[in-house]
């Protein structure tokens, strides 16, 4: 929409409102203010809800991987073959071998549950989930038969554990004696302490060599599961499927979509939901500008009357009601992105701040599962929300500027 010299001065002077007409400033400030909050909020939210889903994700997969091969009974006797099988299936880009196991723990009296995984050393060291995790120790010190092991951060502070330490581990497995099963217990040097960011994982990790994990448990030379990374997650079926039809009888491949589905099923309906609702702030934002243009159009109708005697075109006065509507979306919405940007900035001093003020810890990660506030920006959502809430404004302006085109000068000036 080009204006020319005449159409842009005339814009110009009905964005600022002259005196005696502060109400329809008033008005079009509530508009844009309305347009900036509306755009920042969605931005924001959508940004968190993507950072949420893809910080999961990624911490999830990268302890769990795309997919697990589990044996019946919790045992894979043949586990070298079975990982070989799956490096060979065309789509898979690793398989490494697992235990897990359900035990207890005990520090110095105190007693937590845990989660033993037992891994090879180079899967522990090279894993990129715990890469740049460490907070004390090292992962290097973990090596079969030195009887060390890493644990979760939250699982330390719950033990009171430090590096160092002796933890205990109580696993029901143990010998059997005229009185009953005697629980096995075996006491390992806590080598590391990491903090992936996933409160679960932090709180009930205990990270060791595969083959003390096999000694602790009692499962001579088998292991528990294996875990296999494919070249897309959202592929992951189709690509394991001929995998998953020749381990028939010997194991079950489940994939991440099946073990987590339910909260990331419900991170998508939230998001969707978030979506939606937001956006009525910004609908609510144009129909102000909708307000601010017909009284800006009433106040005006001798001023349009005069312009039309003296030879506006009505396509003039139509674009320049136009311009005036659109610029104030479109300076709202420039503004609703730099509050965003700012805001997603410093999303987790402000957390803390508010934290600070009101005396209430907002980001639990008992609750919120990740340790902090995350933050994802999809350039193709910002650009729908630009979109919309330009758009939103350009078709909200049309009925006041049709209006303005549409003046009369012969009714509105037979009388002055």
């Amino acid at each position: 929409m080009i204006l020319n010299r005449y159409e842009r001065m005339i814009a110009k002077r009905y964005l600022l409102p002259g005196k005696g007409e502060g109400i329809i400033a008033v008005v079009a400030g509530f508009s844009l203010a309305g347009v900036m909050l509306g755009v920042a909020a969605l931005i924001i939210v959508m940004s968190v809800m993507n950072g949420f889903r893809a910080e999961l994700f990624d911490k999830v997969v990268g302890l769990n991987g795309h997919a697990v091969i589990q044996g019946y009974g919790g045992r894979l006797p043949d586990w070298r073959q079975i990982v070989e099988q799956a490096k060979a299936t065309p789509g898979v880009t690793s398989a490494v071998p697992l235990i897990e196991q359900p035990l207890m723990a005990s520090y110095e009296g105190r007693v937590d549950g845990i989660l033993v995984r037992g891994m090879q050393r180079q899967d522990i060291i090279q894993n990129p989930t715990l890469q740049g995790k460490v907070l004390a120790g090292s992962l290097e010190d973990l090596r079969p038969g030195a009887e060390k092991v890493a644990i979760g951060a939250r699982l330390a502070e719950s033990l009171g554990a430090s590096v160092g330490g002796q933890i205990s581990l109580i696993s029901p497995q143990g010998r059997t004696t005229p009185f009953g099963t005697v629980p096995r217990i075996v006491s390992y040097q806590v080598g590391a302490i990491f903090e992936v960011g996933v409160y679960d994982f932090d709180k009930v990790f205990v990270l060791m060599p595969i083959e003390d994990a096999q000694t602790l448990l009692m499962l001579d030379d088998s292991v528990g599961m294996v875990e296999v990374e494919t070249v897309d997650a959202d592929a992951v079926g189709e690509i394991l499927a001929p995998l998953a039809v020749s381990l028939t009888g010997q194991a079950v491949v489940s994939d991440w979509r099946s073990t987590n589905s339910a909260i990331f099923e419900a991170l998508s309906v939230e998001r969707v939901a978030m979506f939606v609702i937001l956006s009525l702030i910004i609908l609510v934002a144009v129909f102000n500008i909708l307000s601010s243009l017909i009284m800006l159009v009433r106040a005006k109708t001798r001023d349009i009357a005069i312009l039309r005697t003296m030879g506006a075109s009505r396509r003039a006065l139509l674009k320049i009601f136009l311009t005036v509507g659109v610029s104030i979306g479109t300076l709202g919405t420039l503004a609703g992105l730099v509050l965003a940007a700012i805001a997603l900035y410093f999303r987790q001093p402000m957390v803390n701040f508010v934290q600070y003020v009101t005396g209430q810890n907002l980001w639990d990660p008992s609750v919120r599962i990740l340790t902090d506030l995350p933050s994802k920006t999809d350039p193709i959502e910002v650009f729908a929300v630009v979109a919309m809430a330009i758009g939103a404004s350009f078709l909200f302006t049309l009925y006041p500027a049709y209006k303005a085109a549409s003046t009369d000068p012969v009714q509105v000036l037979r009388y002055e």
